[in-house]
């Protein structure tokens, strides 16, 4: 049942945790409905009655499932109407460098098809909605797009989704979607279980959610092209 237009509705993709769901949470107590995506459907469905069901809804999504992400769409319009914004956030790192180890690999598949397809899908599937609404869409990227780093191919992932944003960006022209590519520096979350953190300082989701807060706040004509949020005393 579709409920009134009086809220505006974001999706987010890794929602389940982190800068997802702190996101999540801090938007709706801003007044959106949200609608949740992640592989974690249990974590999902508490989410969503921690925020309140009324204006939550749990989508379990694979992102690199090109169906799935059709039913995550279709699902959000049916229950909220339409979709204002769009924050393509699923990511993750495995960590394996290109220089040592016999093994193949695998992980390495996933992770484009997660950190790059996924984006991607997300743009094809959600930006339609989003000229209806001249709604605006973001993309969580990384310091580590933006510099060379020796932190594997997940930076090169990360500097694929710097140059989709731009790519969106150009594409988006004269239809009012608005475009923001939001750059974390070291966060603490989840990301860091499978690989070593750097001895720095760190950030917290809410201050990537407050950014991103930041960015959908500002006038129909401001389009905050992209955000770097880095702890003070990260130096790279």
């Amino acid at each position: 049942m579709k409920e009134k237009r009086e809220r505006k509705t974001i999706l987010i993709t890794g929602a389940s945790s982190g800068i997802g769901e702190a996101t999540a949470v801090l938007l709706s107590e801003a007044g959106w409905n949200v609608a949740l995506a992640a592989r974690s459907g249990e974590k999902l469905e508490a989410l969503a009655r921690r925020i309140g069901t009324e204006h939550a809804l749990a989508l379990p999504t694979d992102v690199s499932d090109w169906q799935a992400q059709e039913r995550m769409v279709r699902q959000t319009i049916e229950r909220f109407g339409s979709i204002d914004a769009v924050f393509a956030n699923a990511g993750f790192s495995k960590g394996s460098s290109f220089y040592g180890g016999s093994d193949r690999p695998d992980e390495w598949r996933e992770m484009v098809l997660v950190n790059v397809y996924g984006a991607a899908a997300t743009a094809r599937l959600a930006l339609p909605e989003l000229v209806k609404s001249r709604g605006h869409f973001l993309l969580t990227g990384s310091v580590v797009g933006r510099i060379t780093s020796i932190r594997n191919l997940y930076s090169a992932t990360k500097w694929a989704v710097t140059g989709m944003a731009q790519a969106i960006r150009n594409e988006m022209a004269g239809t009012g979607v608005r475009v923001t590519l939001v750059e974390p520096g070291v966060v603490d979350t989840p990301f860091w279980e499978s690989i070593p953190k750097p001895g720095t300082p760190e950030l917290l989701p809410e201050d990537i959610a407050r950014g991103v807060r930041y960015a959908l706040e500002q006038p129909p004509h401001v389009d905050v092209n992209e955000l770097l949020i880095r702890p003070v005393g990260q130096p790279h």
